[in-house]
């Protein structure tokens, strides 16, 4: 355990080594598409004492090798369910996983129309982005970039539209694989049309992670970070119907609290382990998907959920793959046992302990029979004891109980067949809807 973590400990010191030059490179480097564009300096968004809080957020990951998706002046129309409202809105890009200089020909945000198809926006809520006051930028391979404020009004639990024009031949590199959002591709500039022709449509976000907002509040909110895999990141639930248990999660905080309290940010990967990045056997079939997998949550947690703006809590829910993919899609050498993952949950706890943030663990859910090949009497042994750990320990400030709440009380090692997707691994929208249930709102209030 301990040579995991000296590795990712002396890969974030690099990290942090290139985004601090990302950072310098980025000064220097944005340019506008002309002269012309670039305005006046009265004409840049005043500074504000209002902070902001994220009300929407992905986690981006590369593209393996045999994805050689592309886009050239091409527009992508992309649509995210956000959780808390606001009066002024910013995006967040990133060509974080790029080799090249990421080309941003013109972006807007709009809300999504009522009636008619996905892509059609409300003309009337329809802004233009500016990034520094330009509305075209250039993002320097490895960096995020955050779009300048724009007075937008947004109701909590509504859709947005993001379109992003990429004049230049752009690979598809820095991407979230698994959207269960039908997100489309238009050929040319069209981002400000009310309606498009889509030459293509995906389930994937490309370059957008995160959307933030402000209210004119005396109050600001806050945050909820959730920190996971597939489970977290909604497979095997309804695609479209923002099933996952962070969307139901949100809806019980809206009720609760109010549409301006509490932004529940999904950073949900599915594959994703603590422990390793992906790492495929050579020449196997999963050479080909497993990127999509992420980054490991120890090295991913600075930018995932630190980062994340108004972030004041932080729910974990990881430790499954670490469990299952030695041995299918990851070398048997990185086998884990329950003393590396209860390892690696106090190093979560630690830093974000050390950032302000309240950290509460969720218990790994039952696995038995699954179709993944996941399950092993050694694999149940590991997680009953890390479940153990959670459960009696009191490291985190909380725990959420998710696998009481979801297994077949006459067989505690299977999810009850009414929350079980099919596969005996992912839940259902039921049991998507009972993980947020069983969350005590004591936590987030």
């Amino acid at each position: 355990m301990r040579k995991h973590l000296v590795r990712l400990r002396a890969h974030r010191s690099g990290s942090r080594f290139v985004a601090l030059l990302a950072g310098a490179l980025l000064l220097a480097t944005v340019q506008p598409t002309t002269a012309a564009s670039r305005p006046a300096p009265a004409d840049r968004p005043a500074p504000t004492a209002r902070s902001w809080t994220g009300t929407w957020a992905t986690s981006p990951t590369e593209a393996p090798a045999s994805d050689t998706t592309a886009f050239e002046d091409e527009t992508l129309r992309q649509i995210v369910h956000v959780s808390i409202g606001g009066d002024r809105v910013r995006i967040r890009l990133s060509n974080e996983f790029g080799e090249r200089p990421l080309v941003i020909g013109e972006a807007r945000i709009a809300r999504q129309a009522a009636g008619g198809p996905a892509s059609r926006i409300d003309p009337r809520t329809d802004r233009p982005l500016t990034f520094g006051g330009r509305s075209s930028v250039t993002i320097p391979a490895g960096a995020p970039l955050l779009s300048d404020p724009v007075a937008l009004r947004v109701p909590a639990g509504s859709d947005l539209v993001v379109s992003i024009h990429l004049p230049e031949r752009t690979a598809g590199s820095t991407l979230h694989a698994f959207a269960l959002r039908q997100n489309y591709v238009a050929s040319g500039n069209v981002t400000g049309h009310t309606d498009i022709d889509a030459t293509s449509t995906n389930d994937r976000w490309y370059f957008l992670t995160g959307v933030g907002v402000t209210t004119g509040r005396a109050k600001e909110a806050s945050a909820v970070v959730m920190l996971g895999d597939s489970i977290t990141d909604g497979a095997n639930t309804v695609p479209g119907a923002d099933h996952r248990w962070p969307d139901f999660l949100a809806q019980r905080l809206r009720t609760a609290y109010g549409p301006y309290a509490r932004g529940v940010l999904n950073e949900g990967i599915s594959g994703n382990r603590l422990l390793h990045d992906p790492n495929p056997p050579a020449g196997s079939d999963a050479e080909n998907f497993a990127a999509y997998f992420g980054q490991a949550a120890l090295r991913r947690f600075d930018r995932d959920v630190a980062a994340q703006p108004g972030a004041g809590r932080l729910i974990v829910l990881l430790g499954v793959n670490d469990l299952g993919h030695p041995g299918t899609v990851a070398p048997e050498s990185e086998r884990v046992s329950a003393a590396d993952l209860i390892d690696a949950h106090r190093q979560l706890i630690t830093r974000a302990h050390e950032r302000g943030l309240k950290a509460y663990g969720g218990t790994i859910l039952p696995f038995k029979g699954d179709t993944l090949g996941f399950y092993s009497p050694a694999n149940e042994a590991a997680r009953t004891a890390f479940n153990h750990w959670l459960r009696t320990s009191g490291e985190y400030d909380g725990v959420i109980d998710f696998d009481r709440a979801l297994r077949d009380p006459s067989d505690p090692q299977r999810l009850l067949a009414r929350y079980d997707s099919g596969d005996h691994l992912h839940p259902n929208d039921a049991g998507a809807e009972a993980m947020a249930e069983a969350v005590p709102l004591k936590y987030l209030s």
